[in-house]
């Protein structure tokens, strides 16, 4: 089997940013602050929310505690992803979405002071979130998988 290069996966992070960037570009430059569009009704809907701190808005405003926060984990990110001891496809995949959803989000904080978000849940009471958290949410869970059921293991796949 053909062994996957650290490219491939930074090419997974940069269609999560391009991706992001987009629908972000598209709901700012189409919907008014708090406008909600049903996108799926009952499921999903649209809804331009600009965020200036994490989740459920906590450290609001505090941008340079991002910026610090953020270089750490890319710093982190490359290191596991380049570092030859932890090949794995599932811990690189899961690095490789973690690492675009952080850029995604960067971008927004550099450029507007804010994050853009816009899913927002209609079937549950659930923060509105973007394409970069749901990248990096996936990524994390992706990076447990590897460290509950494959760490200990040699990885035959990569």
């Amino acid at each position: 089997m053909k062994k996957i290069t650290q490219s491939f996966y930074l090419f997974i992070s940069l269609i999560v940013v391009i991706l992001d960037q987009w629908l972000k570009y598209y709901i700012h430059t189409n919907f008014e602050v708090g406008q909600i569009k049903n996108v799926i009704p009952g499921l999903l809907s649209f809804n331009y929310l600009r965020n200036n701190g994490a989740a459920w808005n906590i450290f609001s405003g505090q941008m340079w505690l991002f910026y610090i926060i953020t270089l750490v984990a890319v710093i982190v990110v490359l290191y596991y992803l380049f570092n030859p001891k932890y090949k794995n496809k599932v811990f690189d995949i899961g690095l490789a979405l973690v690492l675009g959803g952080i850029i995604g989000n960067f971008i927004d904080r550099i450029h507007l002071h804010y994050v853009i978000d816009m899913f927002q849940l209609d079937f549950v009471n659930f923060n509105i979130f973007n394409i970069a958290d749901s990248a990096i949410t996936i990524g994390i869970v992706l990076v447990f998988i590897y460290l509950i059921f494959f760490e200990d293991k040699k990885d035959t796949t990569a």
